[in-house]
């Protein structure tokens, strides 16, 4: 393949995480891989993952600084402009939540936008932009032998945005469901007296011990506002979770009704490009009854919809970002 640099804002979260899996996809297909992480979160992690030497990248983007030699310039997100010239081809593959307005004026210097939703295809081609769709995928993080636990899992790390005030107050009406583990580092409005059968995590977790709460949990809650991707629902179906989330785009693109839970929104809100979908608090509490009331062999099918999906979902999302990539670089 090609010689690719990408570009991105090293933020220790989901762009991190896009950073590892598009920089690991296009190396396993060959590809002379150049990352510059703004910031200095994970990028050593990162770059030790892929068994690539920090030293090397770190000639590569020198080499290509000074003599133009990328083919493709990938920009996650926001579009610094100073990087743009680096390349013959520039594409943008962007959160419509987290694009300011203000970055649309670089936008008739891409190429390209590699969108991950439908949804966000629908936001960039109304703004006159060339879109791709090349979905997305998350990590693998299923453990097949760790007991699974009729309980709830939350998570919500840094962001204000996936619906865990309403999950906390059902939860302080509802003793009687099974425990719901709420993984959490931004302010909520926390019950004086939480019931006990409501958990918070509110320091920082290490992977393992994250991957292992994603495994045991059988019923993951997920009902964002709005996502550029959603890892966390996409890691939840990834594991064989029964996965819960709001039914509004691009949610209800990963998550359906065949492979999962889907509850109504009653508010809309905006959030720089994107729509925000505040989801209807007693929908919710419906689709919790209605996952508390399934029986086994729909609790399995169920299961196995989601980590079927997951495997396609992964393969085919690495063969239209290697697809994509190479006709950018050949044009």
């Amino acid at each position: 393949m090609s010689r690719i640099h990408i570009v991105a804002r090293d933020n220790g979260a989901g762009l991190s995480q896009d950073i590892g899996i598009l920089a690991r996809a296009l190396d396993e297909a060959g590809a002379d891989v150049s990352i510059s992480a703004i910031g200095d979160s994970r990028t050593r992690n990162i770059v030790r993952n892929l068994k690539l030497r920090t030293s090397l990248l770190r000639r590569r983007w020198k080499e290509g600084a000074a003599k133009g030699r990328f083919d493709v310039n990938l920009v996650l997100q926001h579009v610094p402009a100073k990087y743009l010239g680096l390349a013959r081809r520039n594409a943008l593959i962007p959160n419509p939540e987290w694009f300011p307005r203000q970055y649309q004026r670089h936008l008739p210097a891409i190429d390209r936008v590699l969108v991950k939703t439908r949804h966000a295809d629908e936001i960039f081609g109304a703004l006159g932009c060339r879109t791709e769709f090349i979905g997305f995928t998350s990590a693998d993080r299923r453990i097949v032998d760790l007991p699974r636990e009729p309980t709830f899992l939350h998570v919500a790390g840094r962001s204000g945005l996936k619906g865990t005030q309403p999950l906390v107050e059902l939860w302080q009406r509802h003793p009687q469901w099974p425990r719901l583990t709420v993984v959490q580092r931004e302010k909520l409005r926390l019950p004086e007296a939480p019931r006990d059968n409501l958990h918070f995590v509110t320091r920082y977790l290490h992977d393992d011990e994250l991957r292992e709460l994603q495994n045991r949990n059988t019923f993951h809650l997920c009902p964002s506002e709005t996502e550029g991707f959603g890892h966390y629902l996409v890691e939840g179906l990834g594991v064989g979770a029964i996965v819960l989330t709001t039914d509004a785009p691009p949610m209800n693109e990963i998550v359906t009704a065949e492979r999962g839970i889907l509850v109504p929104y009653r508010r809309t809100g905006t959030q720089d490009l994107a729509t925000r979908y505040q989801v209807d608090q007693d929908g919710l509490e419906d689709g919790i009854e209605r996952m508390l009331a399934l029986g086994d062999a729909e609790r399995a099918t169920l299961r196995e919809r989601a980590r079927a999906w997951y495997e396609q979902n992964d393969r085919d999302f690495r063969r239209r970002l290697v697809d994509a990539v190479q006709r950018l670089a050949d044009a």
